[in-house]
C-alpha cells in the first residue's frame, strides 16, 4: 500500500466498511492503540493521532488499498510477454502458479497486519508444506514487477520466456537462415529434414557459421514464421483460407421468394439420351430460395446453356412468382447476355448501351453475381452436395454411376445407363423429399421442413411477391436473340429461317429482340424492340420448290394482300385528292392576284455587242432601204467620232492613259 498512516477524520470520510461512519466513535475505537507502534502524534502543529491501517479490519483495509492503490500502468512489453506465456501453459501448470501465489500473499497479509516478515514465511510455508527456500525463490520472480503481474511472473522457468524476457534462440547465419526458408516454404512441400541437410551442405560450401541444430531451428521456424504463411506456401490459398473464420450470414431479415441463387451440377451418373447413341452426363441446374433453403425449379440439361437456364428461371417464375434479387454463379451461362441483359452489376462482359435487354433485367429482378465454387455465397452448392448424393449413388441409379473423381470410378463403372425419362422422375422424387424433410437445423427452419418455413413465409401478411402477367410468360417460353431486320423488307433471318411481318418495314437495318421456341423454328416468331417493347409476330418465310406452280401462286395472293392493305392504308393517309389540292390553291391565288412588278430601268445604258446583240428578223414582207441605211449608218459613225453618247470599253484591262 502507497500510504500507511491515516487520522480518524480521514477513515472516517473514507467511509470503510467495518468501521463507524463518525469521527468521535473511531477515535474512540483507536484510542487503546495510543501509546504503541500504531499510534503516532502527527508531525504538526495542531498535533493528534494517525493510526497505521493494520489497526482496520480486512474489509476497510482492502477498500483502503484499492482507494490509495496507483492507477493501473499500462502494460510494458514484459508484462504483455508474462501473460502471453502464462497463457500457453497447461491447466495443470496454471493451477501451480496459482498455489505459488497463494503463499506469497499470504505471507504479505501477515506482513502488513504487524507480523515480522520471517515470522509470517515460517508461518505461511509450514501451513501448506512448503519450504522457505521454495518461497524465496518464488518472490524472487515476483518481486520487480506489479502485483498484477505475479501470477504471469511465477509461470515455470521451462517456459520459453523467464520474468518477461525471450530466451535467445541458437544463432544462425541469416544467408543459412534464408536458404533454408526458400527452400521449405515451397508450393511442392518439401520435408524439413532434406531441407535442412540440404541447408547444411549449402553452408558448407558458402562457408555459412554459425548452423543450429535440426530441432532448434525447427523451433526458430515455428517461432518466427506464422503457421497462415507456411500453410499458405506450402499448401496454397485455398487452404490457408480455412486458417480465417468464415462469415456467418443471417438471413431472417428476408422472407420467401425476396432473394433466390442459382447454380448447376454435374451429376455423377451415365445418362441415354435420344439424340445421341453413346452415353453422356447431364447437369442439375436449379434455384433455391435462400430465406427457406427450399429448391424452386430444376431442369436436366447436356451443358449450362442459357436456353436452359431460361427454362428454369421460367419454371420458378410460373410456379412461385418474380424474386427482387438473384444470386449467379459468374460462369459464361450464368452471365449471358442472353440472361443478365443490361444489368449495370456483370461484369464478365462490356455494357453496351444498345445490347439486348435479358430475361432478368426485363422482369426487373437484380443479379449479383459471386464467386464460383464458393459455398458460403451461394447455398444451393451445399443443397448439390447432398442431393449428389441421393441422386447418383440411389439403388435404382447402380451401374450408372461414374465416381466424383477420375481415381474414383466404381467396380462396375459404366455397366448401364440410366434413360432420361427414368432420370427426370427420380430426381423430382429427390427433390421433393430433400424440400419436405424433417429436422433441418438451418437458421428459419429450426427443426421444420424447408417446405414448411417456405409456405409460412409466403402465408405472411408481410411478404410480397410479384406474380408475372400473361405477356410476361413469353420472356421466359422463347429464347432471345439480337437481330437485325435486313434491307430491302425489314426481315429477320435466323438459324438458317426468314421471318417476316409488315411491321417490321419500319425497322429496317435497326436492332431487334426475337423470341423463339428453339424446338420448332417453323413456329411465328416474337419481334420486341431491344428494350422489351412488344412490335410484332413474325411469320416464317421459307424456300420453295422453284418449279412450284402452287406455291408461286400463295406467293402472289400474299403479295396482292400486301399490296391491297398498303394502298388502303395510303389512302387512309391521303385525306385530299391531287384535285381538291390544286383547287385549294387555285382559289387562294384569284382571291388575292399578285401585284405587277414595276420596270426598273439602269442608269447607263450599254450597246450590246458580238454575241449577246439580239439579230434583227426581217419578214418577207420588209423591203430592203438602202437610203434609209446608209443615212443612219454616217450619223452614227459621226458621234463616234466626236466622242459622244459612246462609252468606250476597256482593252485588256488597260486604260488607254496609262
Amino acid at each position: 500500500m502507497k500510504r500507511e498512516w491515516f487520522t480518524a477524520a480521514e477513515l472516517a470520510a473514507a467511509k470503510l466498511p467495518g468501521l463507524p461512519l463518525s469521527r468521535d466513535r473511531i477515535s474512540d475505537m483507536l484510542k487503546p492503540a495510543r501509546g504503541t507502534e500504531k499510534a503516532r502524534v502527527k508531525q504538526e502543529a495542531r498535533g493528534g493521532y494517525e493510526y497505521h491501517y493494520s489497526l482496520l479490519p480486512a474489509s476497510a483495509r482492502a477498500k483502503l488499498a484499492f482507494m490509495t492503490a496507483d492507477p493501473v500502468a499500462e502494460k510494458t512489453e514484459a508484462s504483455k510477454l508474462l501473460w502471453r506465456r502464462f497463457e500457453a501453459l497447461s491447466s495443470e501448470h496454471k493451477k501451480l502458479c496459482e498455489k505459488r501465489l497463494v503463499i506469497i500473499q499470504r505471507v504479505e497479509a501477515m506482513v502488513e497486519a504487524g507480523l515480522p516478515k520471517k515470522k509470517a514465511i515460517e508461518a505461511a510455508t509450514a501451513h501448506t508444506g512448503t519450504s522457505k527456500s521454495a518461497y524465496y525463490e518464488w518472490w524472487a520472480m515476483v518481486k520487480d514487477h506489479p502485483k498484477q503481474d505475479w501470477l504471469a511472473a511465477l509461470a515455470p522457468s521451462f517456459s520459453p520466456a523467464t520474468n518477461g524476457v525471450e530466451k535467445e534462440i541458437a544463432p544462425c547465419h541469416p544467408e543459412a537462415w534464408a536458404f533454408f526458408k526458400s527452400d521449405y516454404l515451397r508450393p511442392e512441400g518439401p520435408k524439413f529434414s532434406p531441407c535442412y541437410r540440404r541447408m547444411v551442405k549449402a553452408a558448407k560450401s558458402e562457408g555459412w557459421s554459425p548452423i543450429p541444430g535440426e530441432r532448434s531451428l525447427r523451433r526458430r521456424l515455428e517461432r518466427e514464421v506464422p503457421k497462415a504463411v507456411q500453410v499458405m506456401s506450402r499448401e496454397g490459398r485455398e487452404k490457408a483460407k480455412r486458417m480465417f473464420p468464415a462469415q456467418e450470414r443471417s438471413v431472417a431479415h428476408l422472407h420467401a421468394m425476396e432473394a433466390v441463387n442459382s447454380d448447376g451440377h454435374k451429376l455423377d451418373l451415365f445418362v441415354r439420351v435420344p439424340w445421341s447413341e453413346k452415353p453422356t452426363r447431364m447437369y442439375l441446374i436449379g434455384t433455391q430460395d435462400l430465406y427457406s433453403r427450399k429448391v424452386l425449379s430444376w431442369r436436366l440439361a447436356e451443358a449450362e446453356t442459357w436456353d436452359a437456364i431460361r427454362a428454369c428461371f421460367g419454371d420458378m417464375v410460373e410456379d412461385f412468382g418474380i424474386p427482387e434479387r438473384i444470386y449467379l454463379d459468374n460462369g459464361r451461362a450464368f452471365a449471358s447476355k442472353m440472361i443478365s441483359g443490361g444489368a449495370k452489376t456483370r461484369y464478365r462482359y462490356k455494357i453496351d448501351a444498345d445490347e439486348v435487354a435479358g430475361l432478368l433485367v426485363t422482369l426487373g429482378i437484380e443479379p449479383r453475381f459471386v464467386t464460383p465454387y464458393h459455398g458460403q455465397a451461394k447455398p444451393i452448392e451445399r443443397a448439390w452436395r447432398d442431393l449428389a448424393e441421393e441422386v447418383s449413388k440411389h439403388p435404382a441409379m447402380s451401374g450408372c454411376y461414374t465416381g466424383n473423381t477420375v481415381d474414383a470410378k466404381p467396380e462396375n463403372y459404366m455397366q448401364s445407363a440410366v434413360p432420361l425419362d427414368t432420370l427426370q422422375a427420380h430426381v423430382a422424387e429427390i427433390v421433393a423429399e430433400h424440400n419436405a424433410r424433417i429436422g433441418r437445423r438451418t437458421e428459419t427452419a429450426k427443426g421444420k421442413s424447408f417446405d414448411q418455413v417456405f409456405a409460412e413465409s409466403m402465408a405472411a401478411p408481410s411478404t410480397i411477391v410479384r406474380q408475372a402477367t400473361e405477356a410476361q410468360r413469353t420472356i421466359w417460353l422463347l429464347s432471345a436473340t439480337g437481330l437485325k431486320a435486313r434491307q430491302p423488307d425489314g426481315s429477320i433471318h435466323f438459324m438458317g429461317s426468314r421471318y417476316w411481318a409488315l411491321e417490321l418495314n419500319q425497322w429496317i437495318g435497326k436492332k431487334l429482340m426475337v423470341r423463339f421456341d428453339p424446338d420448332n423454328l417453323k413456329k411465328p416468331v416474337k419481334v420486341y424492340e431491344p428494350k422489351g417493347r412488344y412490335i410484332c409476330d413474325a411469320e416464317a418465310v421459307g424456300a420453295v420448290r422453284f418449279d412450284s406452280q402452287e406455291e408461286a401462286r400463295r406467293h402472289a395472293r400474299k403479295l396482292s394482300e400486301y399490296q391491297k392493305t398498303t394502298k388502303q392504308k395510303a389512302d387512309l393517309e391521303r385525306q385530299f385528292a391531287a384535285e381538291e389540292l390544286a383547287a385549294i390553291l387555285d382559289k387562294g391565288s384569284k382571291a388575292s392576284p399578285a401585284p405587277k412588278p414595276e420596270k426598273v430601268r439602269p442608269t447607263i445604258t450599254r450597246i450590246a455587242t458580238g454575241n449577246l446583240a439580239p439579230k434583227i428578223e426581217h419578214g418577207p414582207e420588209d423591203d430592203y432601204d438602202e437610203d434609209r441605211f446608209e443615212d443612219a449608218f454616217s450619223r452614227a459613225l459621226g458621234k463616234v467620232i466626236d466622242g459622244e453618247g459612246v462609252i468606250q470599253f476597256p482593252q485588256g484591262g488597260k486604260s488607254k492613259t496609262g
